[in-house]
């Protein structure tokens, strides 16, 4: 069984809470957060402040937090602090395996779960060595910064090469994708053997609640 986990970046920003809402009345487990720098990516979206306002109302989802920026180490303890639970880097982003295993010590050292992301030009057998120290892989199936953009068909071979991997080496990791998901390509992506499936206007356009019920009819 795969879970959906909701974009907030695609979400009504105007209407917030009554959005948020629907996602707790369908039971959603995880929310998906987009953090952008406009450095790493050629974007920027919200921050901390709007994180820290949502855990502060006792919205109880898992805070699955992607940092699409540089030097991701100084956010860190920030991010603890406003209620991530999960602290996703980009393997692109730090310059040395070294600083990588660092990063990762360092995210669980605060308690929070540490994934990587890898963008789609990356080779999935790149990250290997980490994959027995994380606890989350996020395949990005589009260019990350922005929203809309079609699913990367080559996605779903590094979802199966992660999936080969963690089974062969009883691994525990989370296999996560995002990016161009939609009710008619989410099955083959559960198939392909994701966990964790990020959806934005495949959720948040139009009717919330009947977009959930459908893609969990499918994933569940």
């Amino acid at each position: 069984m795969s879970k959906l986990s909701p974009s907030l970046l695609a979400a009504n920003f105007y209407n917030l809470k009554e959005d948020i809402e629907v996602l707790q009345n369908n039971n959603i487990e995880y929310l998906h957060l987009d953090i952008m720098d406009g450095v790493f990516v050629n974007n920027i979206s919200f921050g901390f402040p709007v994180i820290n306002e949502i855990k502060k109302h006792n919205v109880h989802f898992i805070m699955d937090a992607h940092f699409m920026i540089i030097e991701p180490e100084k956010y860190i303890d920030r991010a603890k602090e406003v209620g991530c639970d999960i602290f996703t880097f980009h393997y692109e982003a730090v310059n040395n395996n070294k600083n990588i295993m660092s990063i990762i010590d360092k995210i669980h050292s605060t308690g929070m779960k540490a994934g990587i992301s890898i963008k789609p030009n990356t080779k999935v057998d790149e990250i290997y060595s980490f994959l027995d120290r994380i606890d989350l892989v996020l395949v990005m199936s589009v260019e990350p910064g922005f929203g809309g953009q079609k699913f990367i068909e080559d996605s779903l071979l590094k979802v199966k090469k992660l999936k080969e991997y963690k089974d062969i080496n009883n691994l525990s990791f989370i296999i996560e994708i995002d990016g161009g998901i939609n009710a008619e390509n989410i099955k083959k992506i559960k198939d392909a053997g994701c966990d964790l499936i990020v959806a934005g206007s495949a959720v948040f356009k139009n009717d919330i609640d009947k977009n959930i019920k459908e893609l969990n009819k499918i994933i569940q």
